[in-house]
């Protein structure tokens, strides 16, 4: 093959992503031609299709009738628990009960046509359900000025001014999306002056992230600290944000002394960073660096996320080659086993991963924007639809808050690295397989004997709890499983006196028969308020006797402070 021929493809590849979302055309085209043909040879099918057409045009002629003779008249189809687009009384009224009605109609005649034909591979089902949905969720009724009552009424009390107002943000936002700039009403939340305040250190850095020790807030404090590994795919400050809701802050008011790893924001000169620099630097030379601040102490050790992840391929690492270091492990929303994981699923196959690698290659790395964009999709209802209705129709912007500003303020994902991680977790699965080797050996999760601490949230749609419950399954030590309400952010951020909050605990013994996940929903206590003081009393319970602080970094071991927290990693764009 002459040189450049491959190139050419990559490069090929990659525009074509700049139009097609980063979505595989091969692999939504795979999707579509395994249903329809099987549908096309499924006669029975069809006649249960056409059968099921029948049945809704007559449920909704019925409910015209009785509807106008009775506005009481109970809807004929129910929206899905979390479909909220048509909770407004206004919908009610004629004719856009009609209208909802219809369309809800033909979304379950859509679900019914998708599933249910023999010989469609599951992954097909799923990803031509999922992009089926995406059309509807587009051309739904609320979407629409002239078939959405809100909008409606909205335009006739202001006189039109709403759509003055919308066309000013739409104005405003795409300005800013074109400049690189925040959403409205984030420079409110800059890290360092309304958020990720709580006071401490920048006491290490490399060149992938910077180590931050907090300072003490009690006389005494547990003797062994905490480090917190969270995601490189975000700004650690999600678990710093505005000093009420900071798990941080909290956590170190509880007498704990707390460090967190702050993640370098990757560019195009990174692009050849691999997960193994993401462990040695992110983990084996912070934890050295912690073992210099406070010496002959076992480290409790949290992962989030990613970052629950590359701490369990460290910590199994270690407990491979007898390092003792870690005293007790806690994942936060962490999937160590990637089978099912959730619907991320419906972006990740051999033909999506080829066409995602060959998008970060010709750029480097994986653009924020380009991540949003998917996770958005995962709730279009909620993140796309419901926010240019509200926001482009009624012209009402709601107000920023530091959980959004926090969401907006993405980081990027080296070229090599993403690769490996879907490559190498996601496609192949090779760390719940004994597969994944650091050093060149394999590392096994079934080493790791320190007690876990793991949390699930119920509404995660990035790591479903049922995938995070995997763990049990990899595991010989105790581990106490914590499923809280919300989610993948919203239920870690969980601070005591949140209205609301609730969480099941229960406690898996070493050596224990498995459970499975709902027998072990069943029998778990169902608390009501945050899990956050449950984690901290089962690290009190495995903690020494309260010390007197450490000193903040240690100059004699060249681990000075260099810089007042946030640190300069976080404030990277």
């Amino acid at each position: 093959m002459p040189v450049g021929i491959g190139a050419l493809d990559r490069l090929v590849h990659a525009n074509m992503g700049r139009l097609t979302g980063n979505l595989s055309p091969a692999s939504v085209a795979n999707a579509f031609a395994d249903w329809a043909f099987h549908l096309a040879i499924s006669p029975g099918k069809q006649a249960e299709l056409g059968i099921k057409a029948l049945r809704k045009s007559t449920r909704l002629g019925i409910y015209a009738i009785e509807s106008a003779t009775d506005p009481k008249t109970p809807p004929c189809i129910q929206a899905l628990p979390h479909d909220h687009r048509f909770d407004d009384a206004r919908w009610r009224s004629w004719p856009f009960n009609l209208i909802y009605q219809g369309f809800l109609l033909q979304q379950q005649w859509w679900w019914n046509a998708i599933h249910g034909i023999r010989g469609v591979s599951p992954e097909h089902e799923e990803r031509a359900q999922f992009l089926v949905r995406q059309m509807l969720d587009i051309v739904s009724p609320s979407n629409f000025p002239a078939t959405n009552p809100r909008v409606i009424e909205a335009t006739l009390r202001t006189g039109g001014a709403n759509f003055v107002a919308g066309l000013k943000h739409f104005m405003e936002d795409t300005r800013r999306r074109l400049n690189g700039e925040a959403p409205v009403g984030a420079e409110q939340f800059r890290p360092g002056e309304a958020v990720a305040v709580t006071p401490g250190k920048v006491v290490y850095r490399n060149r992938l992230v910077e180590l931050i020790q907090y300072e003490p807030s009690t006389t005494r404090v547990h003797p062994e600290p905490v480090l917190i590994v969270p995601a490189w795919i975000m700004k650690y400050y999600i678990l710093d944000l505005s000093p009420q809701n900071s798990l941080i802050r909290w956590l170190r008011d509880q007498g704990h002394t707390v460090f967190c790893v702050s993640w370098h924001n990757p560019g195009e000169a990174d692009r050849d960073l691999s997960m193994e620099d993401y462990r040695r630097n992110g983990i084996e030379y912070v934890t050295r660096a912690i073992e210099q601040i406070v010496p002959e102490r076992r480290i409790h050790a949290v992962g989030y996320c990613l970052g629950g992840t590359l701490l369990a391929i460290e910590a199994a690492r270690m407990a491979r080659d007898g390092d003792a270091r870690f005293a007790t492990l806690s994942f936060l929303a962490t999937q160590v086993d990637f089978t099912e994981p959730g619907e991320l699923e419906l972006f990740i196959d051999e033909s999506e991963v080829s066409y995602l690698e060959d998008v970060m290659w010709a750029q480097g790395y994986l653009d924020t924007k380009q991540m949003a964009g998917a996770f958005q999709m995962l709730r279009s209802n909620d993140l796309i639809w419901s926010r240019m209705v509200s926001e482009y129709l009624l012209g009402e912007r709601p107000p920023m808050f530091d959980l959004m500003a926090w969401n907006a303020d993405a980081t990027r994902m080296p070229y090599r690295m993403h690769s490996q991680y879907l490559r190498r977790l996601f496609l192949h699965n090779d760390l719940a397989n004994g597969r994944y080797e650091v050093n060149s050996r394999p590392v096994a999760l079934v080493d790791i004997k320190v007690p876990i601490f793991s949390v699930g949230t119920e509404q995660d749609h990035i790591a479903p709890w049922r995938s995070v419950y995997k763990l049990h399954l990899l595991s010989d030590t105790e581990i106490t499983f914590v499923l809280t309400n919300g989610g993948h952010n919203a239920g870690i951020v969980s601070e005591p006196g949140h209205p609301g909050r609730r969480y099941r605990v229960h406690t898996a013994h070493e050596h224990e028969p498995y459970r499975a996940p709902d027998n072990w929903y069943a029998r778990a206590r169902e608390q009501g308020g945050s899990w956050w003081p449950e984690w901290q009393a089962w690290l009190a319970a495995r903690s020494g006797t309260p010390v007197a602080p450490p000193t903040m970094g240690n100059r004699e071991a060249g681990l000075a402070p260099l810089d007042d927290a946030p640190g300069r990693y976080v404030l990277e764009k």
